[in-house]
């Protein structure tokens, strides 16, 4: 994690540092654990879930930015947004797939668990897909969720049904974003 995201993890930090979670949950990947290293340094249960990963993006994971790269990416969302989701770069993932393993999670979180506030940290794409999950949306659907580093989506389960509260809440990084 790089200088901006440690500073973003810090906003987020101070700004939620006083809700009581009960658990967190992040995906198997170390930014994840970086960005809520202070909330698990509390002592709050802590469980690494590779169903929470990142969306495998195959042979353009960690590539730069290119207008290659750029091509790719929009057509790929392109394809995503108009259905075809069983549609994946070579040797990555379709949205179909994150959401089948994002669903073992889901059963699990839902089954097992009797905490009342759950702060979860995963990725941007995957957590586009399980906004979709939760809501019940078609995963074409899930440029609907912005999305940027460590903001805030707060649902709500009401036994049946999540509910999205806040949506793309970045009010943690304004200061970050005036010394810009």
């Amino acid at each position: 994690m790089n200088e901006f995201g440690q500073q973003q993890a810090e906003a987020f930090y101070q700004t939620y540092k006083d809700v009581p979670f009960d658990k967190i949950y992040t995906s198997t990947l170390k930014r994840t654990h970086q960005t809520i290293q202070k909330f698990i340094d509390k002592g709050i249960p802590w469980t690494q879930f590779a169903g929470l990963d990142e969306m495998a993006w195959g042979i353009y994971e960690g590539m730069e930015n290119s207008e290659e790269v750029k091509q790719a990416y929009d057509q790929m969302m392109l394809d995503w947004t108009a259905g075809k989701l069983d549609l994946k770069f070579d040797k990555g993932e379709s949205p179909i797939e994150v959401r089948e393993r994002q669903l073992e999670v889901l059963e699990k979180l839902i089954e097992n668990d009797d905490a009342k506030t759950i702060l979860i940290c995963m990725h941007g794409r995957a957590m586009r897909l399980f906004l979709c999950l939760l809501t019940n949306r078609d995963l074409c659907e899930m440029e609907q969720f912005p999305h940027t580093n460590t903001t805030l989506y707060k649902v709500k389960y009401d036994g049946e049904n999540f509910h999205i509260l806040e949506s793309n809440n970045t009010d943690h990084l304004s200061e970050l974003c005036e010394k810009d």
